[in-house]
């Protein structure tokens, strides 16, 4: 390591305590910059950035107009209450809006995803007057009360001090809980679980249903076709609220504003964080539609922070979404995927049997690597962490969950980054093929 790389590393084994870990044998990176889809450390080993750190840098690292806007903001007005009228404020919440489905007018700033869903929770639980939040078990939701609540994977179990929180299964047709051998078929019997389920609480006992539009950590799981403007239909039958989650999933991860776009679903809340900004600065929110927007006009709603709509994520926000729109980013996540991800990881498929499935669009792609294609069983966790190891080394940062390894670049990524960055999974996947 070198000097400042070591210094970091000492300081952070020191003093900072880590997330989701246990602190004794944590060895984090050392990042000294980046530009684009590119990361480096202080001895200017250069790494491919496949994680979008926590999928999230969606307009690349460093982007020169963020930066610049967070800079200019900075010398006019670095913070103002939440009480007070703010023009980046304002404009931020205006562009969000602009890509929202109509109906939509009005936006709750938070300071991230977690605290998005805690607050559309609180909306749809002070609008309905009842209590229950339904969600699935394969979801991340945010580490706050009910966002970790709502969250249906391990996570939620330490965590469990928030009431009134039911889950059930979503598609999955690859590891289906339904017995189902076609896409149609998932979709069908998915649906027809939580109209079970939803009778089974009591339908005047649930405030809302709570969904991923794209499940992201539980395994970038696509709904079947039909799937989620089927869970609209339900919602709207038993008179329950929608609340779609699209921190991870919106602003151009999956080649759309928006990843519910194309499925005939229209949601009553929406939650974002991560690529609104990229998480340059810290914000998150919810888009609220008019009806549950109307129900506090002349009704106090009983929740605030002190760093909602902050000026310096506010400007950030503006900065990214108007460079998005004029550089064709979102566009070019949906080239990227379909003209290259898609071909390129499918053939990664075909040719290693731990490969058990590919599925994604966009930038948002999970392969399920297998111990056994036939059996389907996962590949195992030693094989996955020398699986990272190997690509690091290889100078590419993966995002690896559970059996999987996602393949989430920034929204700006190119063909060229994409096809350096197959040539190491490809190399990697051979090795995991050896050892099988």
């Amino acid at each position: 390591l070198m000097t400042t790389d070591s210094e970091a590393f000492d300081l952070d084994r020191a003093h900072v305590f880590h997330s989701w870990s246990a602190q004794a044998a944590l060895s984090p990176l050392v990042f000294a910059g980046g530009s684009g889809t590119e990361l480096w450390d202080e001895s200017g080993k250069r790494y491919l950035d496949f994680s979008s750190q926590l999928v999230n840098v969606n307009i690349g690292h460093q982007h020169p107009a963020v930066t610049s806007a967070i800079a200019a903001q900075a010398d006019v007005l670095t913070t103002i209450a939440p009480t007070a009228a703010n023009l980046a404020r304002g404009r931020a919440a205006q562009r969000i809006v602009a890509h929202a489905p109509d109906g939509f007018e009005k936006v709750f700033f938070t300071n991230g995803g977690a605290d998005a869903n805690e607050n559309a929770i609180r909306m749809a639980r002070l609008v309905t007057g009842r209590d229950k939040v339904l969600s699935t078990y394969r979801s991340y939701h945010g580490n706050t009360g009910a966002a970790i609540v709502s969250t249906g994977d391990w996570r939620r179990m330490p965590n469990e001090f928030a009431r009134g929180h039911v889950h059930f299964f979503g598609p999955y047709l690859y590891r289906s809980e339904f017995w189902a051998d076609s896409v149609e078929q998932e979709c069908e019997r998915a649906l027809h679980h939580l109209r079970r389920v939803i009778e089974a609480e009591g339908p005047s006992t649930i405030a809302a249903i709570l969904l991923e539009s794209i499940p992201g950590t539980a395994g970038v799981l696509l709904p079947p076709p039909g799937y989620l403007a089927g869970v609209r239909e339900l919602a709207d039958e038993f008179d329950i609220l929608l609340i779609l989650d699209e921190v991870m999933a919106g602003f151009g991860r999956t080649g759309r504003w928006f990843a519910f776009e194309g499925h005939e679903v229209v949601p009553d809340l929406i939650t974002f964080a991560k690529g609104v900004n990229s998480g340059y600065v810290p914000i998150g929110g919810v888009l609220i539609s008019a009806p549950i927007a109307h129900a506090f006009d002349d009704r106090v709603f009983p929740g605030g922070l002190t760093y909602s709509g902050h000026p310096l994520a506010a400007a950030s926000i503006v900065a990214t979404i108007d460079a998005m729109e004029s550089e064709g980013i979102v566009e070019n996540a949906r080239r990227i995927g379909s003209d290259v991800l898609a071909p390129a990881l499918t053939d990664l498929a075909e040719r290693h049997p731990v490969v058990g499935e590919v599925r994604g669009e966009g930038v948002f792609w999970a392969l399920e690597l297998v111990a056994d294609r036939d059996t389907r069983d996962p590949l195992r966790a030693g094989e996955i962490a020398r699986a990272k190891s190997e690509m690091l080394a290889r100078g590419l940062l993966p995002f690896t969950v559970d059996n999987r390894i996602h393949v989430v670049p920034p929204c700006t990524v190119s063909a060229d980054e994409v096809a350096r960055a197959v040539e190491i999974y490809d190399d990697v996947l051979a090795l995991l093929d050896a050892a099988l």
